[in-house]
């Protein structure tokens, strides 16, 4: 049974920073390209970045390039985003995701999600 637990989220002020952590199990981590992927309140889901199976190609929504960076680590299955600069419109429920493909935007499974809030 796949499994995504999120970590890390939070209420932070606006320049501030955060670090998600998401723990992954019941599935071969380290052949699944990962994601995380955001919603906040009355919009729909966002990609926010994606990177590969080895960790070695990554892409990122025009919103947070420059700001948030997205890595693994495949031998302790785990998926991190470091959001620096957090603007107000980045509140949302963050979500760690598994995708079929990393070309793929839409994921396959998703975790509970982790809630952040930035306030201005």
């Amino acid at each position: 049974q796949v499994q995504l637990v999120e970590s890390g989220g939070g209420w932070v002020q606006s320049g501030g920073s955060l670090r998600l952590s998401c723990a992954a199990s019941g599935f071969d981590f380290s052949l699944s390209a990962m994601s995380w992927v955001r919603q906040a309140p009355g919009k729909e889901l966002e990609l926010v970045s994606i990177i590969n199976k080895f960790g070695s190609s990554t892409r990122y929504a025009d919103s947070v390039k420059g700001r948030f960076t997205i890595s693994r680590d495949n031998a302790e299955n785990t998926l991190y985003l470091q959001m620096n600069n957090l603007k107000p419109e980045d509140t949302a429920v963050y979500y760690c995701a598994k995708h079929l493909a990393y070309y793929l935007n839409y994921p396959d499974v998703r975790g509970q999600g982790t809630q952040v809030t930035v306030s201005s």
